[in-house]
């Protein structure tokens, strides 16, 4: 069975159109991000939001959250603006750092405000937001609460220790080669140094005996 492409409704597979799966979605995600709040300096990931909106609405895509979720996020900007609540969309946060990123602009459109460009000034502008939330659910506690940290930026965040005793796996010593065996050149017969006779100076033969002195 070849996987479903585009947009369908579960578990028919019938296929649909990206109007009708985003309408359900910003349904879908305004009533959970209103749950989210119930919880103090709760927050839900941006990949978490998209699993839990299909699964609620009964529509799934192929298209990775990234492609479409957006386009929900900013309708419910404007609808938390129109019924007069704080932004619910500041609860979503990026999973590998934990921060609004750059599209919790669109909060800042939909309540007519300018973009913050620093991206440690929106983050503590968003984790203002997010007490704003809290307050409105009723989770905050009775003074009012405060906004959470702001995580550390990534580059920023200390490694992790190693286990005490451990450290970098020692190097294995290089092994020396074996010498090479030394091998004596070929010398030609020619080359060979020859034997004198001591006496009468002429060559020895093979045999080791002068022919003319013996």
């Amino acid at each position: 069975m070849a996987p479903r492409q585009g947009f369908w409704r579960e578990p028919s597979g019938t296929p649909t159109s990206e109007a009708i799966a985003l309408e359900a979605w910003v349904k879908e995600t305004y009533d959970l991000l209103g749950t989210v709040a119930f919880d103090y300096h709760g927050v839900i990931t941006t990949t978490d939001l998209g699993e839990r909106v299909q699964e609620a609405s009964g529509i799934r895509t192929s298209r990775p959250e990234t492609a479409w979720l957006a386009k929900v996020l900013l309708p419910v900007a404007h609808l938390c603006r129109r019924n007069g609540e704080p932004p619910l969309t500041a609860l979503v946060v990026d999973p590998r750092t934990g921060w609004v990123g750059e599209a919790y602009d669109d909060v800042l459109r939909a309540a007519d405000q300018l973009p913050i460009l620093e991206p440690v000034k929106r983050e503590m502008h968003a984790s203002a937001a997010r007490l704003e939330c809290y307050r409105w659910a009723g989770s905050a506690p009775a003074g009012g609460g405060e906004p959470a940290a702001v995580p550390e930026p990534i580059s920023r965040r200390a490694r992790a220790p190693r286990p005490a005793g451990t450290g970098a796996a020692p190097r294995t010593p290089r092994v020396a080669a074996p010498p090479k065996p030394v091998v004596k050149p070929r010398i030609a017969a020619s080359d060979r140094p020859v034997t004198v006779c001591p006496t009468c100076f002429m060559a020895v033969p093979a045999t080791g005996l002068c022919d003319n002195c013996d």
